[in-house]
């Protein structure tokens, strides 16, 4: 007589569904593990500047567990509640495994996975806190939990080659032997369909001509993105190609200083409205077609004193669109320095400055860059192998467990 197989329960916490990469990427785990697997996702509420990531929850039919206390900012109170929370749902999930994606849900679900004896325990960690967001001893203080967790955690996954160096040999968070690579994984399909009409769409909300170039950068407005540097970069590349918009897709805490600034420094610019030739700089706040705006750039740039792996960067070059970034945290694991991205050092203005006027004025130089993007992006972040590798990963530490369930 056959038995049904047992599934494999697996618990997925995220810190809050803000828009982003992490989101994106718990999405994809959650809808596309094949049947033997069983997927609830646990998440927080995104903070009010913040866009909402819902909407991509809804079009892959998952319908997420929120947790309203677990904020972004630490608060003792908060924090417990939402551990205690987490605890709850783990004693009726009943998880084989307990996964957690960046830091804030990945210190509460750790602790309550493993003080309520969860097999397996990973942590991903989509970014890290430990150069450029605080001081020395608040750094060593996260540092020193993290160490904490990681012994008592099966796998720490990070999610490229750079990234995993930094976390075992450079910050010793993790022995190299407790850390897997598995890179991110998108459905990229929407930035090679239809460019043509998204291109126009977006060119035509912001009066944007023909023989004009954008610029942008997508992301939240905060200071870890260093959009003082793009801000910079504004009146001399304008200066030298009039041709040139500059785009500042996103909002955030630092939307004000950011606006502050320009004024201060007598950069004109139009908040939400469309560019003119006296103001070659746009603030959008957040657009969420971001297929669109990929489409309707010419250049995609990063300027972050600190990143895991930028998502931005990955979409754009899947719309082929050339990248000028600082050459931190993952972005030399997702693009082709010299083909697909010009690269500079972090604050390095007028390096930075050269490349997009270098770009801007050379259309044949930008086409054949989007062109090695393109190529590259498809074969290395397609979703189908980031839950195909993911998948092998937790059917390995199962196994490293004892635990045979049949599937």
């Amino acid at each position: 007589m056959s038995t049904t197989p047992e599934k494999i329960r697996v618990l997925r916490i995220i810190n809050r569904f803000n828009l982003g990469g992490p989101t994106f990427n718990v999405a994809y785990l959650t809808r596309y593990m094949d049947d033997r697997f069983e997927t609830l996702l646990l998440g927080g509420n995104k903070d009010e500047t913040e866009a909402s990531s819902e909407f991509v929850l809804e079009e892959l039919g998952i319908k997420p567990t929120v947790i309203s206390e677990m904020k972004r900012a630490i608060s003792p109170r908060s924090d417990y509640k939402s551990y205690k929370e987490i605890s709850r749902v783990i004693r009726e999930f009943k998880p084989h495994i307990v996964h957690t994606h960046a830091a804030k849900s990945g210190t509460l679900g750790r602790l309550a996975a493993i003080h309520n004896n969860v097999p397996v325990v990973l942590h991903t960690f989509h970014g890290h806190v430990f150069h450029s967001y605080f001081g020395t001893f608040k750094t060593s203080v996260y540092k020193s939990i993290e160490r904490y967790l990681a012994e008592r955690t099966s796998r720490i996954i990070a999610i490229s080659q750079i990234q995993a160096d930094e976390l075992s040999l450079v910050h010793k968070i993790a022995d190299p032997s407790k850390v897997e690579i598995v890179h991110l994984g998108f459905d990229l399909s929407r930035f090679q369909k239809d460019q043509v009409e998204k291109r126009k769409a977006f060119r035509a909300r912001f009066n944007l001509k023909d023989h004009e170039i954008a610029i942008g950068i997508v992301g939240r407005l905060v200071p870890i993105k260093n959009h003082k540097m793009f801000l910079d970069a504004v009146m001399p590349v304008h200066d030298a190609n009039p041709n040139v918009r500059f785009f500042i897709i996103g909002d955030g805490e630092s939307r004000d200083a950011l606006l502050d600034y320009c004024k201060k420094t007598n950069i004109p610019f139009n908040w939400l409205d469309a560019p003119n030739s006296a103001s070659p700089l746009c603030f959008t706040s957040w657009i969420r077609e971001i297929d669109q705006v990929m489409a309707g750039l010419d250049i995609v740039t990063l300027t972050s004193l600190n990143e895991g792996t930028p998502v931005s960067l990955i979409e754009a070059q899947a719309a082929a669109r050339p990248v000028v970034a600082t050459r931190v945290g993952g972005i030399e694991d997702i693009v082709v320095e010299d083909g697909s991205a010009l690269l500079c050092g972090i604050n390095d203005q007028s390096i930075f400055n050269e490349s997009l006027i270098k770009l801007s004025t050379n259309n044949l130089k930008r086409t054949a860059m989007g062109k090695i993007g393109q190529v590259h992006v498809s074969e290395q972040f397609s979703y189908h192998r980031s839950v195909s590798d993911m998948q092998a990963l937790y059917h390995q530490l199962l196994k490293e467990k004892n635990i045979d369930l049949h599937v």
